[in-house]
Order: structure tokens, then C-alpha cells, then sequence
């Protein structure tokens, strides 16, 4: 089995952090509604006759924790370019040697089956065409 290379293992380790971070705030999160809803239901349970105590701070402040966790954390504007930056510095290039021996095997390749077109198309198929074209005459 390959082994990973630092940057591999380094992502795996944020991802993971990020990971469990996420799983901590919805955790609070649902702790929070949890507890909302308690104290609603203790409310209701007070009578016809009992005097309710009003307590909005504490619902605000469950209700604003609960819409702070909620918002998505604000995408980063240049982070795209940095990305590619990044990955063009881990890019493995290729020597002048190696670009220059690939450069002449693709012309090479280029001028073989152009030619080959050339002599298949002058000498093979126009031919055919002019002796079937005779024929008809």
C-alpha cells in the first residue's frame, strides 16, 4: 500500500478537525433547542390560575445562539487563486531535454500520417473516384 505524502495526511488531519468541530456546534446547538423546549413545556405546565414569569432574555439568548451556530462561515473571495498556486507549486515538471524529445516525436507523428493521408488520398482513393466517374460517362 503507497504511503501518503505530508500534504495528503495534513488534509486528512483538518478535514477530520473540521469534522468533530462540526459535530461539536450542532451538538450545542441541539442542546440549546433542547433546552428551549424544556422550559417552554415547564411553562405550560403551570395551571389556569398561575402567573407567568417572562424570561425573553433567556429566549433570545437560546435563540441567538442557535442562529449564530446556524451561519455558514463567509466564503473567502481569493481562495480560489491561492488554491492554484498551491497546487501549481506541488506540479512535477518536466525537464527542457524531455520537453524537447516529446516536441520532435509529436512532429515526427504529425509529418508520418500527413504524409500518409496525402498518398492514400492522391493516389488510391482520387483514382478510384475518377475511374468510377468514367465508368458512368
Amino acid at each position: 500500500m503507497a504511503h501518503k505524502s505530508k500534504t495528503q495526511r495534513a488534509k486528512a488531519s483538518a478535514a477530520k478537525a473540521n469534522k468533530k468541530e462540526r459535530q461539536e456546534r450542532e451538538a450545542i446547538a441541539s442542546e440549546n433547542v433542547e433546552a428551549a423546549v424544556e422550559e417552554t413545556a415547564e411553562e405550560s405546565k403551570g395551571g389556569l390560575f398561575k402567573k407567568k414569569e417572562a424570561k425573553p432574555e433567556a429566549k433570545q439568548q437560546t435563540a441567538a445562539a442557535v442562529k449564530k451556530e446556524e451561519k455558514k462561515p463567509k466564503k473567502k473571495r481569493f481562495q480560489f487563486f491561492r488554491d492554484v498556486k498551491a497546487e501549481m507549486k506541488r506540479v512535477t515538471w518536466p525537464s527542457r531535454t524531455d520537453v524537447v524529445r516529446w516536441s520532435g516525436v509529436v512532429v515526427g507523428a504529425l509529418v508520418f500520417f500527413g504524409v500518409y493521408v496525402a498518398l492514400l488520398d492522391n493516389v488510391i482513393v482520387t483514382p478510384a473516384l475518377v475511374a468510377l466517374s468514367g465508368l458512368g460517362a
